[in-house]
C-alpha cells in the first residue's frame, strides 16, 4: 500500500483479479482469459498482438529471472504437448522454427541453435545429450530415407570442414571413427 493507505493501481488490479478467480474457479478464469485474449488480438491485429506478447514476455522474464522463466516455459510446453499430442506438438514446433529462422536469418538462427544446444548439453550431461542426438538422428533418417540421410550427412560434413582447421577436422574424424568401432 502507498503511504496514504490507499492501494496502488497495480495492487487494486491484483486484488480484483484474485477475487474474480475465486468467484469463477480455475477453469472459468482460464476461459475468461482466453476470451479476453481473443478480443484483444482482434483489436490490435496480428502484429500488434505479437508486439504486446513480446513486451509481456520480457517483463515476465525480468520478474522471474532466467531459471524461473525457463521453468515456466518448460511447464507451458509440457502442457501444450499434452493438449496437442506428439504429432501436433511437432508440427507447431516446425512452424515456429521456420518463423524464427525467417526473423533471425541463417546466421542468427545457427547461433541460436548453438546456444540452445550448449544449454541442453549442460542440462542432460554428455551421455544424455548423446542419447538425444542418436534418437534425433534415427528420426531424421526415417523421415529422409537412406539416400536423403547420407546426402544430409555429406552436406553437414562439408559445412563443418569449412568451420574448422584441417588438423581439427582430421582429429574430429579420427575420434568419430574410434567411437563407431566401439
Amino acid at each position: 500500500m502507498s503511504e496514504q493507505g490507499k492501494l496502488s493501481r497495480q495492487e487494486a488490479g491484483q486484488r480484483g483479479g484474485q477475487a474474480r478467480a475465486e468467484q469463477l474457479g480455475h477453469e472459468g478464469y482460464v476461459e475468461m482469459g482466453r476470451k479476453g485474449g481473443q478480443a484483444r488480438a482482434e483489436q490490435l491485429g496480428h502484429e500488434g498482438y505479437q508486439e504486446m506478447g513480446q513486451k509481456g514476455g520480457q517483463a515476465r522474464a525480468e520478474q522471474l529471472g532466467t531459471e524461473g522463466y525457463q521453468e515456466m516455459g518448460q511447464k507451458g510446453g509440457q502442457k501444450r504437448a499434452e493438449q496437442l499430442g506428439h504429432e501436433g506438438y511437432q508440427e507447431i514446433g516446425q512452424k515456429g522454427g521456420q518463423t524464427r529462422a525467417e526473423q533471425l536469418g541463417h546466421e542468427g538462427y545457427q547461433e541460436m541453435g548453438q546456444k540452445g544446444g550448449q544449454t541442453r548439453a549442460e542440462q542432460l550431461g554428455t551421455e544424455g545429450y548423446q542419447e538425444m542426438g542418436q534418437k534425433g538422428g534415427q528420426t531424421r533418417a526415417e523421415q529422409l530415407g537412406h539416400e536423403g540421410y547420407v546426402q544430409m550427412g555429406k552436406m553437414g560434413g562439408e559445412a563443418r570442414k569449412q568451420q574448422m582447421s584441417p588438423e581439427d577436422y582430421a582429429a574430429m574424424g579420427q575420434k568419430g571413427g574410434l567411437a563407431r568401432q566401439q
